[in-house]
C-alpha cells in the first residue's frame, strides 16, 4: 500500500523498515501525478516492502536522502541505505527498480 509521508521523517521510516521504494514528488509535476497510481498499483503487488510518497516540496530533509534534482524521483533503500534511484515516467523501469530490494 502506497502511504504519503506527513511530516518530514523520511530518514526514521527507512530506518523502521528493511525494504523502502519511495517516489518523490509534487503536486505542479505532471508525470508525477501520471506515475502515483502506477506506483500504488505495484505497491500492492509486493509483501514486505514499505512504498511512500514523498512531496519534495514540502519536505526537504527527506528529499535530501535521495539528492533528489528531477521529478519524479524513484528511490530504494535497503537495510538504511540508499540502493538505487532513477528518474523516470516508465512504469516499467520502476518495476525493474522495486525488484532490485523486493527479490532479496
Amino acid at each position: 500500500m502506497l502511504q504519503e509521508l506527513e511530516s518530514d521523517n523520511l530518514g526514521q521510516v527507512i530506518k523502521d523498515n528493511d525494504k523502502v521504494v519511495v517516489q518523490f514528488g509534487a503536486t505542479w509535476c505532471g508525470n508525477c501525478r501520471i506515475m502515483k497510481p502506477k506506483m500504488k498499483r505495484l505497491s500492492k503487488a509486493y509483501e514486505g516492502v514499505t512504498f511512500l510518497y514523498v512531496d519534495a516540496e514540502k519536505l526537504p530533509e527527506s528529499r535530501k536522502l535521495a539528492e533528489v534534482n528531477n521529478l519524479p524521483t524513484f528511490a530504494v533503500f535497503e537495510g538504511g541505505s540508499l540502493k538505487n534511484q532513477i528518474q523516470t515516467n516508465k512504469e516499467e523501469a520502476l518495476k525493474t527498480l522495486i525488484d532490485e530490494v523486493a527479490n532479496n
